[in-house]
Formats: C-alpha cells, sequence, structure tokens
C-alpha cells in the first residue's frame, strides 16, 4: 500500500503532480530574458532588405524557406511562456499593421537585454518598468517633432508611391520602384470612399514563364487558365458565373443502365444532350456571352 506524503504548504501545495514554481532573479527573470534574447537571435539575422533566409522544419516536417518573421515565429511552435508573450505582440503588430513583426522581437530583445544589465547593477524589476515607461512618454512627444514624410491625399500616386516605396524594398529590394508603382495603382484602384480600405480587394496571379518585370495591373478577375471553345475574347461581354460545374447533371447515388443496341445507346446520350443544350438556351437567351463555371465545362 502506498504512503501518501503530503505536500508542503504554500504555492507547491495548490499545482498539480509535476508542476515547478521558479521565483526570484536567478530561477525567474533572467531564464525568462534568457528565452526572449534567443528568440529574437534568431530571427534578428533576417531583418531588413539584406536579411538571410532561414529554414524551418514544423512539426509536420514541412520545409520553409523565407526571412518572413510573421511565419517563422509562426512555424517555430514556441512554448516557453515569456518568449510567447513576445510572439503575441509580433503577432497583434502583424494583424494590427501588417508588418514590421521582425522589428517588434528584435526591439524586445534589446529592451530585456538592456534590462538585464540594469537588474545586475542592482535596481528592481518595478524601477527597470517605471524607467521604461517614462522612456515610452517621451519617445512619444518626439516622434512628431522626427517625421521625414506624410501622406496628406491617398489618391495621390506621388505621395503613396514613396510611402509603399520603403516598405517592398525590404522584401524585394532591387525591383521596389517597378513593383510600387504598380501596388499603388492597385490600392489606389480599389480605396472606397467611406469604408476602410479592404486587403482583399487584390489578389496576385502568378503564371509561369516569365520575370517580375512583366507583372501587370489588371482591372477585373484574372483567370490562370485557358478558354473552353473557340472564342478567346470577348468586348463589352455580359458574364454568368456559377460555382457548380457547367455539365451534365450528376445523380448522388451510382446506377446501372442496360443497353441492348445503338439505338439506345444514341438516344440515352441524346437526351443529356438535349437536356444541356435546352440549358444552355435558356442562358444565352438571357443575353448572356460568358460563362465563368466552377468546375469543368462541357462544349455542346
Amino acid at each position: 500500500m502506498a504512503i501518501h506524503i503530503p505536500k508542503a504548504p504554500g504555492l507547491a501545495q495548490m499545482l498539480k503532480e509535476g508542476s515547478k514554481h521558479f521565483s526570484g532573479l536567478d530561477e525567474a527573470v533572467y531564464r525568462n530574458i534568457s528565452a526572449c534574447k534567443q528568440l529574437s537571435q534568431t530571427v534578428r539575422s533576417a531583418y531588413g532588405p539584406r536579411g538571410l533566409n532561414k529554414m524551418v522544419i514544423n512539426h509536420l516536417e514541412k520545409l520553409f524557406v523565407t526571412n518572413d518573421a510573421a511565419t517563422i515565429i509562426r512555424e517555430l511552435d514556441v512554448e516557453h511562456p515569456a518568449a510567447k508573450l513576445v510572439v503575441l505582440a509580433s503577432q497583434m503588430q502583424e494583424q494590427e499593421v501588417g508588418d514590421g513583426t521582425n522589428f517588434v522581437i528584435v526591439f524586445a530583445g534589446a529592451l530585456l537585454l538592456a534590462a538585464e544589465e540594469l537588474l545586475r547593477m542592482g535596481l528592481t524589476a518595478s524601477e527597470v518598468t517605471n524607467g521604461y515607461e517614462s522612456a515610452l512618454k517621451l519617445c512619444l512627444n518626439e516622434l512628431p517633432n522626427l517625421t521625414c514624410y506624410q501622406v496628406t491625399d491617398f489618391r495621390d500616386e506621388d505621395q503613396v508611391f514613396k510611402a509603399l516605396r520603403t516598405a517592398i524594398m525590404s522584401k524585394q529590394y532591387g525591383n521596389e520602384d517597378f513593383l510600387a508603382k504598380h501596388i499603388t495603382r492597385a490600392c489606389i484602384s480599389i480605396l472606397p470612399e467611406n469604408t476602410t480600405f479592404n486587403v482583399d480587394s487584390i489578389r496576385v496571379c502568378k503564371i509561369l514563364g516569365s520575370g517580375i518585370h512583366k507583372s501587370e495591373v489588371v482591372q477585373g478577375l484574372v483567370f490562370a487558365r485557358q478558354v473552353e471553345g473557340d472564342v478567346s475574347k470577348k468586348s463589352n461581354a455580359k458574364v454568368a458565373v456559377y460555382s457548380c460545374p457547367f455539365d451534365a447533371m450528376q445523380t448522388e447515388t451510382k446506377g446501372t443502365v442496360l443497353i441492348h443496341s445503338a439505338q439506345e445507346l444514341m438516344n440515352f446520350s441524346r437526351d443529356e444532350e438535349s437536356l444541356l443544350e435546352k440549358q444552355i438556351k435558356m442562358i444565352v437567351d438571357t443575353g448572356v456571352n460568358v460563362v465563368v463555371s466552377g468546375d469543368r465545362k462541357s462544349v455542346v
């Protein structure tokens, strides 16, 4: 019979079996700072236009080669509680702004590195926190005076171009002028009057066989496939869009059809063709001359 050994009173008695409790500078604070610094050093070399690519293999054995900090930290699956806070901060930056995730991690690591030196000098954690809060207020007061450029008209291509060029340069260094011009045109063209900007209104369609300098901005929809039929161009078209296949109806259950003669085979095929032809005629009678289907098409 096993002997029940009571736990020591205090916090250990409240935790479940196998839990660990750390406290103090050496056990808790320095360990947390070390974990955050290691995460910062992992993505620091991928920062900026000359940043190095990282090779990441996630838990599903999928390989990623990228210098995007958002992708790196998403696939790393960080488990340390303190490092997770830094990851959550970078993810919030990604959701709110859409960029600057690497800067958040690197900046947090630099602040914690300086905080560690202050703690070893004898300052308490609350004193370091108060100092950083005072520095934050000073920075917020000084930032408006350090503005080098400001966009006043979001529909002016020259102003928007200068703002987008710096962000694109960190990902496509050397092609920033060409891409910024096209992205500026695309963003201004779908900019709404009253509502907020919707990122999903702009899509990228990649077509094999050429380079980045063959990119174009198309007002409308682009389908990366060939047309079904002989007509490849239509102006002032009336378009019908279907999410279902434009084909003969398929039954939900399987069946067997016994055909005894060639005439029965012709009649069976003719019935399907007649039904599909009737449906197409109904569409043509409405004035539609272009059909976009979500699946394969039959030519009648």
